[in-house]
């Protein structure tokens, strides 16, 4: 998976912006103000780092060598995921979406029913 897919894929999300807060080197990605994803773009390979339900975390964890607790994040309920080729880009997709459906869930009910009524970016 390359950086290039990856912010396409994050970026057609409803609601998603990509920002820069952290600085330069990290890439991150909001629906409606709360991050779901943070690309370190810069390092090789990439890294992604995924909220995630903090049971599956630690499944995937235990499943796959290239996720870790979240980099520099609340390790209960963030993942990182190291893009080596260990995964699959599908899997990858899987987890991004999930992240996403999550931080929507937990959205106000008026910022939720926003992006049910906004069209598709």
């Amino acid at each position: 998976m390359n950086l290039d897919r990856l912010r396409v894929y994050l970026l057609q999300k409803n609601g998603t912006t990509e920002e820069q807060p952290f600085g330069p080197e990290a890439l991150v990605f909001k629906v409606v103000g709360k991050m779901y994803a943070l690309i370190a773009w810069e390092e090789t390979p990439l890294r992604i780092t995924l909220k995630c339900d903090p049971d599956l975390a630690l499944s995937l964890r235990d499943q796959y060598t290239s996720i870790q607790p979240g980099y520099h994040m609340n390790k209960k309920h963030w993942n990182t995921v190291t893009l080596d080729g260990t995964i699959s880009d599908g899997e990858i997709l899987t987890f991004i979406d999930h992240s996403y459906d999550l931080v929507v869930k937990m959205l106000k009910k008026s910022d939720r029913e926003m992006l049910e009524t906004s069209p598709a970016s």
